[in-house]
């Protein structure tokens, strides 16, 4: 089992920023995948950004150029660095971690990080 835990969430003005820090434990030596989700009000769940363990990553689209991801898939460790947030940005984001066993996926959540941009 893999136990998932976020912070560095609260409360910025429009234009600040936010550093999210995210540590999976337990069972993570088949940990091949992290990322970030947002559940924003009215909106369908986004994947924000995601770090494979090739180092390779991926980003939707509305926050290229602003939010950064880095981390340690090894360690079980990612970040995500928020910059220029907007108000559409407020939501709960939520960590996850990706493992594949016996070619298997299975997945591991975070209970969320609550994201407030005031305008």
């Amino acid at each position: 089992q893999v136990q998932v835990v976020e912070s560095g969430g609260g409360l910025v003005q429009a234009g600040g920023s936010l550093r999210l820090s995210c540590a999976a434990s337990g069972n993570i030596a088949s940990l091949n995948a992290m990322a970030w989700y947002r559940d924003r009000p009215g909106a369908m769940r986004e994947q924000v950004a995601n770090i494979l363990l090739d180092d390779s990553i991926n980003y939707l689209d509305s926050v290229k150029g602003r939010f950064t991801i880095s981390g340690d898939i090894g360690k079980g460790t990612v970040y995500l660095q928020m910059n220029s947030l907007r108000s559409e940005d407020t939501g709960v984001y939520i960590c996850s971690a990706g493992s594949v066993v016996h070619g298997l996926c299975s997945t591991d959540w975070g209970k969320g990080t609550q994201v407030t941009v005031a305008s």
